[in-house]
C-alpha cells in the first residue's frame, strides 16, 4: 500500500474511535439510575453543568469571530482562519460530548455502588471517562488528518492548533474558577465552620461543587489534552515535511492512530478486569496501551524509513510520559511518604501544613524536569529537531486512555456526592470513596502527564516558529532578547496571580452566600429547610465567565505585542522564558495541590485523629490553598505556554512584514 493510501487510513481510525465512544455511551445510558432522589440530584448537577457550558460558549463565539478576522486580515490567509474555527469547534464538541456522558455516568456509578457491585461501579465510571478520551483523540486526529489531506499545506494547520488552544485556555480557566469557587466555599463554611461532612445536602454550595467537577475536571481537562494532542501532531507534521517530505507527515499520524486503536483495546483490559483494586485495573489498561504503541512505533519506523531511529524518539517520549505519571503518583498519593508527611505536619496547625505542601510541590519538579531533559536529549540524538516533536507525539499517543483514566476521577467523585446527598448506606459511600481516592491520584497523574507533554509540545512548536521566522539562534546578549526573556519568565507568575485572585474573589462571594443561608435559614442545618442551591450555582457561573477573560487576553495579546514592537528574536526570548518558568510553576502547583488534597483524605480515612479533629481542620485549610493550585492555575499554565507559541507561529508572517517597530 502506497504512503498516500496509508494516509487515508488515519481518518478511518478516528471514525472507528468515535463510533466506539458512541457504543460506550450506550453502555452507560442503559444502566439504572437508581432512586428518585438520586435522579433528582443527578438532574440538578447535569442542568448546572450544561447551563455553564452554554453560557461559556456564548462568550467564546464572540472571541472566535474576532480572532477569525484578525487571523485572516493580519496573516492574509482566510484558509488558516477557517482551520482556526475548525479547531475551536472540534475542541468544543469533544468537551461537550465527554461532559454530557460524565453527567450520566455519575448517578449510574452511584447506583452500582448501591448494589454493592464495586467492579460494576468501576466499569461504568471508566466507560464514562473513556468517552471523553476517545472524543479528544478521535476528533483531534480526524481534524488534523482531513485538513492535511485536503490542503497539503502544513502552514494552515497552525490555525487548527490555535483554535484548539484558545478553547482549551478558556475551558481550563473558566472551569477551574467555577469548580474551585464552589469547592473552597463548600469546604471552609461547610466542613470547617459548620462541621458537616463533604457533599452533605445541607451545604448550599454542594450542587455547584459537583457541577464544577464536570465543567472543570472533565470538559476543561479534555480541552487541555485535545490542545496538547493536536499541537504535538501538527508540530511533528510541520517538521516532518520540512525534513523528510510526505513520509515525515505520515509517520506521526500513523503512530497516533496506533495509539488510538491501542486505547480501544486497553478499555477492555480495564472493563473486563476481575481485580477488586481499581488502581491496579486502571494501570493495566494504561500499560497495555503503552506496550502496543511501543512495539507499533518501532515497527512503523522500520517500515516507513528503513530503520528504527525515529521509532526510538517515540519510545523516548512514551517511556518518559509513563515515568512522569509514576513520579507524580509518588508525590500526590497517600500511599507514599510525601503526602503522609504533610498529614503529620497538620498536627501542629494549618501553617505547617501549608509550608510542608509547598516544600513537596517544589521538590516534585526535580525528577520530571530531569526526565523531560532525557527525552529531549534522546529524541534529538536519534531524530534531530523532528525527533523532539516525535517524542511529544509518543508521550501523547496514549491520550485516549490517559484522558479516560483521568475523567474517571470526577465521575467517581460525583457518584460519592450523589450517594451522600441521597442518604444511601455508609457502605455505598465506602465504595465510592475507594473509587474517588484512586481518582484523585489518577487526576494528579493526568495533570503531570499533561504538563510533561506540554513542555515537549511547546518546544516542538517553538522549533516550528523559529523555522517560520528564519531564527537560527537566540542571542541572549541582545538587549531585545533579554527584555523578551524576562517578560516571558514573568508572564506565568502574572497569569497565576490572576487566576488565583479570580478563585479567591469568586470563593469570597460563595462563602458569603453560604454563611447568609445558614444564618437566615437556620432550618438548613437541622435538615428541615432545603438550601438554595441555584444561587450558589449562579455565583460560580457568573464569576467564572467574568474572570476568565483577562487571563485569556494576556495569553493571546502578549506574544502579538512583543512580536510587533520588538521583533521575532525578542519574541523568541519571550517564548523561551515562559516555557522555563511555566513548566516549573505548573509541576509545582499541580503536585502541591494534589498532595494537600490527599493528605486531607488520608486523615479523613481515620489517621491522626480522623474527621473533625484539629489535625483534619488544618488539612482542610491546606487543601483549600491547594484547590486553585491543582485545578485552576497549575493546569492552565501548560496551556499558556503552548498558546503563546502557537499564536507566535500563526502571526509569524505579520512579524516578518513589520520587522519590529522599536
Amino acid at each position: 500500500m502506497s504512503h498516500q493510501n496509508l494516509m487515508y487510513l488515519v481518518p478511518i481510525v478516528a471514525i472507528i474511535a468515535l463510533l466506539f465512544a458512541f457504543y460506550l455511551t450506550h453502555i452507560v445510558i442503559k444502566e439504572d439510575e437508581g432512586t428518585e432522589k438520586m435522579k433528582e440530584i443527578a438532574s440538578a448537577i447535569s442542568e448546572g453543568a450544561h447551563a455553564f457550558l452554554w453560557s461559556e460558549y456564548r462568550v467564546l463565539i464572540i472571541f472566535v469571530i474576532i480572532l477569525f478576522f484578525c487571523i485572516g486580515i493580519g496573516v492574509g490567509n482566510f484558509v488558516t482562519s477557517i482551520c482556526f474555527v475548525a479547531g475551536a469547534l472540534l475542541s468544543t464538541l469533544a468537551g461537550y460530548f465527554g461532559m454530557n456522558v460524565a453527567t450520566k455516568a455519575n448517578v449510574r456509578t452511584a447506583n452500582a455502588a448501591r448494589q454493592y457491585a464495586s467492579n460494576k461501579a468501576l466499569d461504568i465510571a471508566f466507560s464514562g471517562g473513556s468517552v471523553m478520551g476517545l472524543c479528544v483523540a478521535g476528533f483531534g486526529i480526524l481534524g488534523v488528518s482531513i485538513i492535511y489531506l485536503i490542503t497539503k499545506d502544513v502552514d494552515v494547520l497552525s490555525g487548527f492548533s490555535l483554535g484548539a488552544s484558545s478553547i482549551a485556555l478558556f475551558a481550563r480557566v473558566g472551569g477551574g474558577i467555577y469548580t474551585k469557587a464552589a469547592d473552597v466555599g463548600a469546604d471552609l463554611v461547610g466542613k470547617v465552620e459548620a462541621g458537616i461532612p463533604e457533599d452533605d445536602p445541607r451545604n448550599p454550595a454542594v450542587i455547584a461543587d459537583n457541577v464544577g467537577d464536570n465543567v472543570g475536571d472533565v470538559a476543561g481537562m479534555g480541552a487541555d489534552l485535545f490542545e496538547s494532542y493536536v499541537g504535538a501532531l501538527i508540530s511533528a507534521i510541520t517538521l516532518g515535511v520540512a525534513f523528510l517530505d510526505a513520509k515525515g507527515a505520515l509517520y506521526p499520524l500513523l503512530v497516533a492512530s496506533i495509539g488510538l486503536l491501542a486505547a480501544i483495546i486497553a478499555t477492555f483490559f480495564v472493563r473486563k478486569s476481575k481485580n477488586t483494586n481499581p488502581a491496579s485495573s486502571l494501570k493495566i489498561g494504561t500499560y497495555a496501551a503503552s506496550t502496543i504503541v511501543f512495539i507499533g512505533g518501532l515497527l512503523l519506523s522500520v517500515a516507513i524509513f528503513g530503520d528504527a531511529k525515529y521509532g526510538m524518539c517515540v519510545v523516548a517520549g512514551l517511556i518518559v510520559g509513563v515515568l512522569i505519571g509514576m513520579i507524580t503518583e509518588i508525590y500526590t498519593s497517600a500511599d507514599y511518604a510525601p503526602v503522609k508527611e504533610i498529614a503529620k505536619q497538620s498536627e501542629t496547625g494549618a501553617g505547617t501544613t501549608v509550608i510542608s505542601g509547598l516544600s513537596v510541590g517544589m521538590k516534585s519538579t526535580v525528577l520530571p524536569i530531569m526526565l523531560i531533559c532525557i527525552a529531549i536529549f534522546a529524541s534529538y540524538y536519534f531524530g534531530d529537531l523532528y525527533g523532539i516533536a516525535l517524542a511529544a507525539v509518543g508521550m501523547l499517543s496514549t491520550t485516549a486512555i490517559t484522558v479516560g483514566v483521568d475523567a474517571y476521577g470526577p465521575i467517581a467523585d460525583n457518584a460519592g456526592g450523589i450517594a451522600e446527598m441521597s442518604g444511601l448506606d455508609e457502605g455505598v459511600r465506602d465504595i465510592t470513596d475507594s473509587l474517588d481516592a484512586v481518582g484523585n491520584t489518577t487526576a494528579a497523574m493526568g495533570k503531570g502527564f499533561a504538563i510533561g507533554s506540554a513542555a515537549l509540545t511547546a518546544l516542538a512548536l517553538f522549533v516550528s516558529y523559529a523555522q517560520a521566522v528564519n531564527l537560527k539562534n537566540i542571542d541572549i546578549l541582545n538587549y531585545k532578547v533579554i527584555i523578551g526573556l524576562l517578560i516571558g519568565a514573568m508572564l506565568p507568575f502574572l497569569f497565576s496571580a490572576n487566576t488565583m485572585a479570580s478563585v479567591s474573589k469568586a470563593a469570597f462571594k460563595m462563602i458569603e452566600e453560604v454563611r447568609r443561608q445558614f444564618k437566615e435559614m437556620p432550618g438548613i442545618l437541622q435538615g428541615e429547610t432545603r438550601p438554595d442551591y441555584k444561587t450558589c450555582v449562579a455565583i460560580s457561573t457568573n464569576a467564572a465567565l467574568h474572570e476568565m477573560i483577562v487571563p485569556g487576553l494576556v495569553a493571546v495579546l502578549a506574544p502579538i505585542v512583543m512580536g510587533v514592537l520588538l521583533g521575532t528574536a525578542a519574541l523568541g526570548g519571550m517564548l523561551a522564558g515562559a516555557l522555563v518558568t511555566g513548566v516549573m510553576m505548573a509541576i509545582f502547583m499541580s503536585n502541591a495541590g494534589g498532595a494537600w488534597d490527599n493528605a486531607k483524605k488520608y486523615i479523613e480515612n481515620g489517621h491522626l485523629g480522623g474527621k473533625g479533629s484539629a489535625c483534619h481542620k488544618a488539612a482542610v485549610v491546606g487543601d483549600t490553598v491547594g484547590d486553585p493550585f491543582k485545578d485552576t492555575s497549575g493546569p492552565s499554565l501548560n496551556i499558556l505556554i503552548k498558546l503563546m507559541t502557537i499564536v507566535s507561529l500563526v502571526f509569524a508572517p505579520l512579524f516578518l512584514a513589520i520587522g519590529g517597530l522599536l
